[in-house]
């Protein structure tokens, strides 16, 4: 009893005391708190976007870093591209669901699944990304800790995972402070670094520190590679888009103007460090493993002064709790599709702090074994990463050129001309993408969406199947029970075993007590015993050679259930009784479960349990 309380307690620790319905409409976010949440993922990318681009180009030698900021404009305008077809997304779209719902709604089941799979997938690899990002910030400051970054991953998840399980205001409330505090020391970071290249006379971009031997030729197929992996700044733009319904009324409005002021802020930080980067000569220094925007921030900021180390904890802060935005955008799809039964019933759930529970423990497991898989590196985790962003994006924004084109309303193809060119540019960087990082992973995602696909196809059959058997229209009701017959096997004569039968003759006259035989000695014993205590309950005893109690049950269950018969029921009545703690159940035998799962799966055999509960004291 002890432990059962002890464990009640730890959980309210952890997670808070439950949470009425009716307090729903108050677990609503208003757009700063919003911004923490649904953001964070975005504005972390700018932590690792520009390095990305950078470990592509020092293939060609550290001259060819030059080209990060001609490739940095290209993602920018981009990004702005693919945040206003979002944003005509929120308008369209109130009740939330992103590329999921508007690829549904406009393309069909498959597109919309194959969105619903791309995203799914991409918020998963977000956890493992973002913790590997920030467990990264915190090794480049101390280096240290390089070999313990597995453990501080999962730690870390661990963390996360019981901040969300609080519930959405709740998690809002704690992740603002970091995301503002990154916001913050990362734009003055920048106008430091801006303030001190211009107080030097605006010099050309310096020398690279660390001269890379060219090792590849410049190709276009390089380019293009390098320009794909600084997408990887364009992950998290949907989240707002998906999690519309979280925000407070007006919600769409509201919704649409976070989006606005994440995406001026993700255009800002990610331009800004590009430029500095490229203007103070900093590369990625894979000797060290320190970041590059480690690197800027020692620049700037000074090396070893408190406002890097504060600069470098904001940035590991920010990279963590952008996994966050995956917490709150993937249990909110997997209730999507549940909903729609394409996903387990149990995703649609909400749990005691009003959040879907479910849903943030299926991501943390998944998150988790990625983590360990790739043992925390950044690296070997962005391959996998854009392929579901810019698959979805692709999607959505092919549905709102469908939507527009069947709805019309104002300026309707001014707007559905930007989804189309979005769609086509997100297209091309997807193809861009595939083909340039297949070989270093990328086709183990192109692999697992259609596997994913597969198994909501098959939830979405076993449902409807379900619904069809139930249906009383198409088969009408069952026919009425005319003979119940009633089974209550024993292994001795005693106050469980009484208490059993008197719950059995509550539902039958027909009754019948069954023993199996295991040692002829007992039998006698039995019989006496029953004369006494049966009250007048017919006994059969199955003799049994081989000491089994299932077997022989089951064959005599199979000779009295006349199965061409619709109108009789078996009903098996199982003695059982409750040990007063948790560890005497190891003392005991677990037949009668043995029995139950004999007969789970046989028509017209009904098997319940009259438990006994044994008091702590024996006496």
């Amino acid at each position: 009893m002890w432990s059962g309380l002890s464990g009640f307690s730890l959980r309210r620790l952890l997670i808070g005391s439950p949470l009425a319905t009716a307090q729903l409409k108050h677990e609503r976010l208003n757009k700063v708190k919003a911004l923490a949440v649904f953001a964070s993922d975005a504005l972390s990318s700018t932590a690792y976007a520009t390095e990305e681009i950078l470990l592509v180009l020092i293939l060609v030698g550290s001259a060819a870093v030059q080209l990060a900021w001609p490739i940095a404009l290209g993602i920018a305008a981009l990004l702005a591209i693919v945040a206003f077809s979002y944003y005509q997304t929120i308008q369209a779209y109130p009740g939330g669901g992103g590329a999921y719902i508007v690829a549904h709604d406009n393309l069909g089941q498959l597109p919309g699944l194959v969105a619903a799979a791309a995203i799914l997938t991409d918020y998963v690899l977000t956890v493992a990304v973002s913790i590997s990002a920030g467990v990264a910030a915190v090794t480049s400051a101390f280096p240290n800790l390089y070999p313990y970054r597995v453990e501080m991953g999962l730690a870390l998840i661990a963390i996360i995972t019981i901040l969300n399980l609080r519930g959405v205001r709740e998690s809002g409330t704690i992740f603002a402070i970091p995301t503002y505090f990154f916001v913050t020391m990362t734009m003055g970071m920048l106008g430091v670094g801006l303030y001190r290249w211009i107080a030097v006379g605006m010099p050309p971009a310096a020398p690279p520190r660390i001269d890379y031997p060219a090792a590849h030729p410049l190709t276009v197929f390089l380019i293009l590679r390098a320009f794909s992996s600084g997408c990887a700044a364009l992950t998290g733009v949907e989240a707002i888009a998906d999690g519309v319904p979280a925000f407070k009324p007006p919600e769409s409005r509201n919704a649409g103007r976070t989006l606005i002021a994440m995406a001026l802020l993700l255009i800002t930080m990610f331009l800004g460090i590009t430029f500095l980067s490229h203007q103070f000569g900093i590369v990625p220094d894979e000797r060290t493993h320190e970041t590059v925007i480690s690197q800027l921030g020692r620049v700037a900021l000074g090396d070893g002064t408190v406002l890097y180390y504060l600069f470098q904890a904001a940035t590991m802060l920010i990279l963590v709790l952008a996994a966050n935005t995956a917490f709150a955008d993937f249990p909110r799809l997997s209730y999507f599709l549940a909903r729609d039964r394409y996903m387990p019933n149990q995703f649609a759930l909400l749990g005691d702090r009003l959040v879907f529970s479910n849903g943030i423990l299926a991501l943390a497991l998944a998150a988790s074994i990625l983590l360990v898989i790739f043992q925390g590196k950044t690296t070997h985790l962005i391959p996998l990463y854009a392929v579901g962003v810019f698959l979805s994006f692709t999607l959505s924004q092919s549905g709102m050129v469908a939507h527009r084109l069947r709805r019309r309303g104002s300026y309707w193809w001014l707007k559905a001309l930007i989804s189309g060119f979005g769609a086509t540019v997100t297209a091309a960087v997807l193809i861009i993408f595939i083909v340039t990082k297949f070989v270093y992973g990328a086709w183990i995602v192109v692999a697992w969406i259609p596997i994913f696909i597969g198994f909501f196809l098959a939830v979405h059959r076993h449902y409807r199947a379900v619904a069809a058997q139930l249906s009383l229209e198409a088969f009408g009701s069952p026919p009425p029970v005319r003979r119940h017959r009633v089974i209550v096997p024993i292994a001795g004569v005693h106050r469980a075993v009484i208490a059993a039968l008197n719950y059995a003759r509550s539902l039958s006259d027909d009754v019948t007590a069954v023993y199996v035989e295991t040692d002829p000695n007992e039998t006698p014993k039995i019989r006496r015993k029953w004369e006494e205590w049966g009250d007048g309950i017919p006994l059969v005893v199955l003799p049994s050679p081989y000491r089994s109690i299932v077997g022989p049950l089951v064959e005599y269950v199979d000779r009295i259930d006349d199965r061409q018969r619709r109108d009789q029921v078996v009903t098996i009545v199982l003695p059982q009784f409750v040990p007063a703690k948790w560890w005497h159940h190891l003392l005991h035998n677990q037949t009668a479960w043995l029995i139950h799962l004999a007969f789970l799966f046989r028509r017209e055999v009904i098997v319940t349990h009259v438990p006994f509960h044994l008091r702590g004291n024996h006496r």
